[in-house]
């Protein structure tokens, strides 16, 4: 299994190697090890929730047109070529197609205990104070205002209004970083979610004086 992961490992950093800061291989590091902490208690299969955490934003469909089966289909080749079994192919792609938040928006046909734990680490990193500093990076990038009083957040939100959205960046807490705290799947996930939750509500609070003058 080890061997497994070490390849998979030089893939995605050979691969994202010029990924944009938020979704690289530091984020996915980050995600692999959280779904490992995860994992201990929630014992999941430790193969299937390894590759899934190391394979699952090798191509981002934000990066790639909106294609959503980019990733799944790279993933997929790459696990066929180290010799892996359909069983454990098909399991990771359809985590993989199934784990992004905007993919909650639209119809959910897979379930899997390996699908909730990856999911809940992927959505921790988008939390609290790595997750903050996620939201400006990809707002920066995608050149987005901090934020516009006036421009209220978007609380019903469809598939295709999410995916195309260009709000200032601190709607986005409103419109899904405060939103995950409550949409953790495991045990565990949902302990690891309040306290960045917490911070998150604390750093809106500094946020707000601050642009107001008050401090």
């Amino acid at each position: 299994m080890q061997h497994i992961i070490e390849q998979t490992i030089n893939f995605v950093k050979i691969t994202l190697a010029n990924a944009e800061t938020g979704h690289d291989w530091f984020h996915i590091e980050r995600v692999y090890k959280t779904a490992q902490t995860i994992n201990a208690t929630e014992k999941g299969d430790e193969l299937i929730v390894a590759l899934a955490a190391l394979l699952h934003d090798i191509a981002d469909s934000k990066f790639n047109n909106g294609d959503e089966e980019i990733g799944p289909q790279k993933a997929g080749d790459f696990l066929k070529s180290i010799g892996l079994e359909n069983g454990i192919i098909h399991h990771v792609q359809e985590i993989i197609r199934n784990l992004s938040y905007k993919a909650s928006l639209g119809q959910i046909s897979f379930k899997s205990k390996e699908l909730d734990i990856v999911q809940d680490a992927d959505r921790l990193d988008a939390i609290g104070a790595i997750g903050i500093a996620r939201a400006f990076t990809y707002g920066g990038y995608k050149n987005r205002i901090l934020y516009d009083p006036e421009i209220k957040p978007n609380l019903a939100m469809s598939k295709e209004e999410y995916k195309n959205t260009t709000a200032p960046t601190l709607n986005h807490f409103y419109e899904k970083l405060l939103l995950l705290k409550d949409l953790m799947k495991t045990d565990t996930g949902k302990v690891m979610a309040e306290e960045r939750h917490q911070f998150m509500l604390s750093y809106l609070e500094q946020f707000y004086a601050e642009w107001e003058g008050r401090k």
